[in-house]
């Protein structure tokens, strides 16, 4: 049975494995968000830079 991916409430990062964010630690997820943006160089990312991501990564637009 594959795990189901979760975004961070906090950072809005999205994982599979653990109870606690890779990114940020914080213990507060949900399985409930839409949208997702993958961030690959986020240097130069003018879409990282305005929702304030400053690492690569699958993010959520928004989480419930």
């Amino acid at each position: 049975m594959a795990s189901k991916s979760k975004a961070c409430k906090i950072c809005k990062t999205i994982y599979e494995d653990g109870d606690k964010c890779p990114n940020c630690d914080s213990k507060e997820s949900t399985d409930s968000y839409k949208g997702r943006i993958v961030v690959l160089d986020a240097k130069n990312s003018e879409i990282a830079s305005k929702i304030n991501i400053k690492a690569e990564g699958n993010f959520a637009i928004k989480t419930r």
